[in-house]
């Protein structure tokens, strides 16, 4: 019997790899729902080629684009997630990698319909990981996170007692700035920073890359995942980027898990319940003598005169939704450079602002019960952000 699957983010790298998976074994796979933004060439490859039962568009304009071109018999387009839930059809597996705030209430959606929930969204655990952990728990549902960090910690975490870990490293491969000179970093433009040495990503993912806000994000999420105190989780940089998590046991022993940079691998082992031959879907980098490199794996602590981010750390747990606040004024941030008006070395600064705001408190302090209260506090976050760059920009 086909497994069926569902995609959030089919257009992005995760969704990419994943229907690379799904095309290397389409024998195994039935695509139930795939959705999309603004993509309109990848999303017309993907009805044609996958013929999805549903395919959902969040970009009005190019829904209505691919509604007009698209007659495909097969396939239901709806724009964003405005249809009646009931045609939504259970899953075997529901890979959720829409990037940023956007991408938790669909991954909420789908958390009834879905047996295995592979979250590749962050901000979704950061934001609402309350609500998604009720929501699996009630409906039964397994959350498998599939950043190659959080998928290693998983992984390392399996017959080991907590009790045990003095600390967990979570690795960063340190981006395209990690040998520059930090008087440098304020004139970097947006083209650099999305040139990642290692990853290929998105331009969002790549410029939280480039200045460690994603590992940042990463800590709360191995915290909420994981149930792990914030103090016994670090960060290491690890320019290989092939060690994706290291524990520290208290019996002075390290354990890691090593694997190419492709998230191919945790996502096929996702799916396949770790019964896989990973050669079935990439083909092995080895070097001149047909091994894996283990000799040159290199481990630095974090500058933070490179990366201020990091000393936001100690602040990430001030109050219940802290995370929310942090998360939305990034997104923020990342949009403002990403048209340049702010410079790659002010985000530091415009954090700090939010987070000394005369009404940041009163946000954060509050405990959210559903997505709305989730998303008041997100956009209250934004506009201040916004606010704040604008009289900088006049002044």
């Amino acid at each position: 019997m086909r497994k069926t699957i569902s995609i959030l983010g089919s257009t992005g790298s995760i969704g990419l790899n994943t229907l690379h998976i799904v095309r290397k074994k389409k024998k195994l796979f039935k695509i139930n729902l795939l959705a999309a933004n603004k993509n309109y060439k990848l999303i017309c490859n993907q009805i044609n080629e996958f013929k999805p039962k549903i395919f959902i568009v969040s970009d009005l304009k190019v829904f209505k684009k691919v509604k007009k071109n698209i007659k495909h018999k097969k396939t239901k387009i709806f724009y964003s997630f405005n249809f009646p839930k009931k045609i939504l059809i259970p899953s075997d597996v529901c890979v959720a990698a829409i990037p940023g705030i956007a991408g938790l209430n669909p991954t909420v959606l789908l958390i009834e319909k879905s047996k295995k929930l592979l979250i590749a969204n962050k901000e979704s655990i950061i934001c609402g990981w309350d609500i998604i952990k009720k929501l699996s728990s009630k409906f039964k549902t397994k959350i498998i996170p599939i950043d190659s960090e959080h998928f290693s910690i998983m992984k390392l975490l399996e017959n080991q007692k907590l009790s045990s870990i003095k600390k967990i490293y979570l690795t960063a491969s340190g981006g395209p700035f990690l040998n520059y000179n930090p008087t440098k970093l304020k004139n970097v433009k947006p083209k650099e920073a999305i040139k990642h040495p290692k990853w290929k990503m998105g331009k969002k993912i790549s410029i939280d890359s480039s200045n460690l806000m994603n590992k940042l994000l990463e800590l709360i999420e191995a915290q909420k995942l994981f149930s792990i105190d914030l103090k016994k989780l670090d960060i290491v940089i690890h320019p290989e980027s092939l060690v994706h998590a290291i524990i520290e046991l208290k019996n002075g022993l390290f354990k890691f898990i090593y694997h190419e940079t492709t998230m191919v691998i945790p996502l096929a082992n996702a799916i396949f319940d770790d019964k896989i031959e990973i050669s079935d879907f990439i083909k092995p980098k080895l070097n001149k003598k047909n091994s894996f490199f283990f000799n040159n794996l290199n481990f630095l602590n974090v500058d933070k005169q490179k990366f201020p981010l990091i000393k936001l750390k100690k602040r990430l747990n001030e109050h219940r939704s802290t995370p929310i606040i942090i998360n939305a004024v990034n997104e923020i941030l990342v949009e403002q450079f990403l048209d340049k008006k702010i410079s790659f070395n002010s985000f530091y600064r415009y954090l700090l602002l939010i987070l000394n705001d005369r009404n940041y408190k009163k946000y954060a302090v509050k405990l959210p019960k559903n997505i709305n209260q989730i998303y008041e506090i997100d956009i209250w976050s934004r506009n201040v952000m916004k606010n704040k760059i604008l009289r900088n920009s006049n002044a």
